[in-house]
C-alpha cells in the first residue's frame, strides 16, 4: 500500500513516547499490509486489544487518526506526517548503530527504538549531513566538521562553502549526480544529498528523504505540478522546485 504524504503537511504538537510507538506501528501495519486493525496493533506492540484501544481514543482525540470501534484504522494526513517524522529518525539511529558502530540490526534497530523520540530537528539534520558526507570525496571522520556539507550555520572553512567547484567536499560520484526534478515517470534514483535549507530541509528529512534512499517519479499532474514520487513505501507530493532539491544518482 502506498501512503500519500504532501510536503504541507502540517507536523502535530509534541506527543508521548507510547503515543508515537503506536502511530509508528500503525503506520508500517498500514504500508506492509494495508490494513491496520486493533489485534493486529495489539499483536505488535505485545499489549492487550483494550490498551490499544485507550491509545487509539488518545490519537483520535489528537486528530491524528479516524478509528471507529473494530473497523479499520486510518491515518489522517497529519498522523501521517507525524509517523514518517517518527520512523525517518528511527531509519537513520539504526544506520548510525549498524553501519558505523558495528552493532548488530536487531541491536541497533532496538536502540533506535529507545532514542528516536528524543532525537531534535538539529541532531536529525546533523546525522543526515553526516550521511551525505560520507558519499564525498573527503569522506573521513575527522574532516566531517570541516566540509561545507557538515557545516553548521556561521560556519567558515578553507576549502569554501559556498563553493561548487570544491572537489574535495564533492560527492564522489558528482559526475553523475542529477536532481529529483529531472527524472522522467518509471526513473528511479538513490538520494546522495539534500541541498535545502531551513524548513524545507526540515520537511524534505521527516518525509523520510534520506541519503541512500531510493526515490521514483511516478507521474507529475497537469503542468508538470507536482511530481508524485515515490520513498520508503509511501506516495510524496512535490512541487519541482522542491524535488530540485534532492540530488540523486542512478539506481543500478
Amino acid at each position: 500500500m502506498l501512503l500519500t504524504v504532501s510536503a504541507a503537511a502540517v507536523a502535530p504538537q509534541p506527543m508521548s513516547e507510547p503515543l508515537e510507538d503506536y502511530l509508528e506501528t500503525i503506520y508500517l501495519l498500514l504500508q506492509e499490509h494495508g490494513a491496520a486493525r486493533v489485534r493486529d496493533i495489539a499483536r505488535a506492540r505485545g499489549v492487550k486489544a483494550a490498551t490499544v484501544s485507550i491509545a487509539l481514543g488518545k490519537l483520535g482525540d489528537a486528530g491524528l487518526v479516524d478509528y471507529a470501534r473494530r473497523e479499520h484504522i486510518r491515518l489522517t494526513p497529519t498522523g501521517e506526517a507525524a509517523a514518517r517524522r517518527i520512523l525517518t529518525r528511527h531509519r537513520l539511529l539504526t544506520r548510525f548503530f549498524e553501519e558505523v558502530l558495528g552493532m548488530s540490526p536487531h541491536a541497533a534497530s532496538e536502540q533506535a527504538c529507545s532514542l528516536e523520540h528524543a532525537l531534535t530537528d538539529e541532531a536529525t539534520d546533523r546525522l543526515v549531513r553526516f550521511f551525505e558526507f560520507l558519499g564525498t570525496r573527503s569522506a573521513t571522520p575527522a574532516a566531517f566538521g570541516q566540509c561545507p556539507v557538515g557545516a553548521r550555520p556561521g560556519d567558515e572553512h578553507p576549502c569554501g562553502a559556498a563553493s561548487p567547484e570544491c572537489a574535495r567536499c564533492q560527492p564522489s560520484d558528482a559526475k553523475n549526480a542529477m536532481s529529483a526534478a529531472t527524472l522522467k515517470p518509471g526513473q528511479s534514483g538513490i538520494v546522495t544529498r539534500i541541498t535545502a535549507t531551513g524548513a524545507l530541509r526540515k520537511r524534505l528529512l521527516d518525509m523520510g528523504i534520506l541519503p541512500e534512499t531510493a526515490i521514483g517519479l511516478e507521474r507529475s499532474g497537469p503542468g508538470g505540478q507536482p511530481l508524485w514520487i515515490r520513498c520508503q513505501g509511501a506516495r510524496l507530493a512535490l512541487r519541482r522546485a522542491e524535488a530540485g532539491h534532492i540530488l540523486v544518482r542512478a539506481a543500478t
